[in-house]
């Protein structure tokens, strides 16, 4: 009888079982883990060169020297200027173009010719059915010549920030327009 107590007791619980990692299982974790340590490192240099463009922190633009004080009239002129770009890797010089002139207040102001409709060019006074206005060839878009839209035109031609500096009108950091 004492044989049955013994097995009975033994019966309602589990043997210990020793689970151990086999050889191969010790290979395949070492290998993948050494695999995927070496692939990071291999990848992470090419994700940071990728992301990093977009990371960086775009500082004001450099003021760009575009005319004389004295050549600026209360009339609009277009004024060309190089440019040094820098678009993530790509550098470049790209000829940007300015309408410059004079507010009825006196102060100098510049104006980017892109239609803010579908980003036609926009030039001044060249249509004969709106005198003294921007005008844009593409859909009829026109804007006074403080840049406000009159129609067609969602919003006012963007502006340049603008200082005079020795007698030279210099443009900045083009942003939106704060006279329209």
């Amino acid at each position: 009888m004492s044989e049955r107590n013994n097995s009975n007791e033994h019966h309602g619980k589990k043997p210990k079982v020793r689970t151990e990692m086999s050889r191969r299982q010790f290979l395949s974790y070492t290998l993948g883990g050494t695999t995927a340590f070496m692939a990071a490192g291999m990848l992470a240099p090419m994700i940071r060169f990728a992301v990093d463009p977009a990371l960086k922190h775009k500082g004001e633009a450099d003021w760009v020297k575009v005319v004389e004080e004295a050549k600026v009239t209360n009339e609009p002129q277009s004024f060309a200027v190089q440019v040094h770009q820098v678009d993530g890797w790509y550098e470049s010089e790209v000829e940007l173009t300015a309408w410059i002139s004079k507010g009825t207040d006196g102060k100098i102001f510049a104006l980017n010719p892109t239609c803010k409709h579908l980003g036609c060019t926009v030039n001044w006074n060249t249509n004969p059915q709106y005198k003294n206005q921007y005008f844009c060839p593409c859909h009829g878009a026109h804007y006074t010549a403080d840049g406000k839209n009159l129609a067609v035109a969602p919003a006012p031609l963007d502006e340049y920030k603008v200082k005079v500096e020795n007698g030279f009108v210099y443009l900045g950091q083009l942003g939106a327009n704060t006279r329209g």
